[in-house]
């Protein structure tokens, strides 16, 4: 735990420490874990006789009650245009939101809720539909009924993405990304990041049961994630990890804590975890084979070859001193993954990010 926590890697009990060397699947949560939590409005598609100024004014002046990271992003796009009032705004839990603005009823949303509230994509819907192919999370707007265009939203992945899958798949582990998107938008991300499971579609108080799932087919399951809503699928995975610039209801949640906000660290914090299992196991040789032998030479079973009580007290003294030191070795281990903060924060700096947007 001292080698974990001075690389950022927090071990909140010895259980975690032991449970993490069995996990056989990770599942990311995508936003804030696997991207780098800042998405950004890349593209604005309006209806007929609509100006793009309008379709953004409008979504902004809902959004702005909200603190949803694609909320933030549409209002941060908008900051230099003048908003309309808006009242009675409604978070409508993973699907969007709702407000009246000047007497009409205006929906933010993804397509779920478009359907629901049965508004015609006309002409949009293609568009809509290649945008989630480019990997974009699209934002229907609507107003009275009808759509007044689509938001494109993108999140770049964090530079170290690829690498931890990459990583994980050589230590024989699958990796899942858990995305309230679109099935379309979170496959197209999966393809470029190389992950083997995608659950997409789902809502914020899924995400536990989505965990359960997975165990339920026998799998050692480990969550990353950062938000509120990642809190109880943390707790249901067999070990869950919080990145350290999550949430403080995420952090108690988790079982072990990546400081420095990189997945990559997962990778080491399995790989310290192994190690040291594997040094418990050579320490625990060692002890048992010096009772072994010791043990019947004392006793005289090997009579006439006997063990002197000075030798006796040497060669267990020299067993703990073995052990003691097999064990300080843990720290002179080159362990995969690990990186020093200041490596990963000048990566984060010269790196660009790399795939498609989230």
């Amino acid at each position: 735990t001292g080698l974990g926590a001075s690389n950022g890697i927090l071990f909140k009990n010895a259980s975690a420490l032991e449970d993490a060397t069995k996990l056989n699947v990770i599942v990311f949560d995508k936003t804030g874990t696997l991207t780098m939590g800042q998405p950004k409005v890349v593209e604005i598609v309006e209806a007929p006789g609509v100006s793009p100024d309008e379709v953004l004014q409008i979504a902004a002046a809902v959004d702005q009650g909200s603190d949803h990271p694609l909320a933030v992003a549409i209002v941060e796009r908008a900051k230099d245009l003048k908003l309309p009032k808006v009242s009675g705004f409604l978070n409508i839990e993973g699907k969007g939101a709702s407000a009246a603005i000047g007497g009409d009823q205006v929906f933010l949303g993804n397509r779920r809720l478009m359907d629901e509230q049965k508004i015609d994509l006309l002409a949009l819907g293609d568009k809509a539909e290649a945008l989630k192919g480019e990997g974009r999370t699209v934002i229907h707007v609507a107003r009275s009924g009808k759509l007044l265009g689509l938001i494109a939203i993108a999140d770049a992945p964090r530079p170290t993405a690829i690498a931890t899958i990459k990583k994980l798949h050589e230590q024989g582990v699958r990796v899942a990304m858990l995305t309230g998107d679109n099935a379309g938008t979170a496959k197209r991300i999966a393809s470029i990041l190389g992950i083997d499971i995608v659950l997409a579609d789902v809502l914020p108080g899924q995400k536990a049961e989505k965990i359960k799932e997975l165990q339920g087919q026998g799998l050692k399951v480990g969550m990353v994630g950062d938000g509120v809503n990642d809190a109880p699928a943390l707790t249901q995975a067999d070990v869950g990890f919080a990145i350290g610039a999550g949430t403080d209801v995420a952090i108690e949640s988790a079982d072990i804590v990546l400081m420095k906000s990189d997945p990559y660290d997962v990778v080491g914090a399995m790989t310290l975890s192994r190690a040291t299992l594997r040094k418990m196991h050579q320490n625990l040789w060692w002890a048992v084979g010096y009772n072994v032998i010791a043990f019947p030479l004392a006793a005289g079973v090997f009579y006439p070859f006997l063990l002197s009580p000075e030798i006796a007290a040497l060669a267990m003294s020299g067993s703990s001193a073995l052990v003691a030191v097999n064990a300080l070795l843990l720290k002179r281990t080159r362990l995969e993954g690990i990186r020093p903060a200041a490596s990963t924060a000048a990566s984060a700096v010269h790196e660009q990010p790399t795939g498609a947007p989230a």
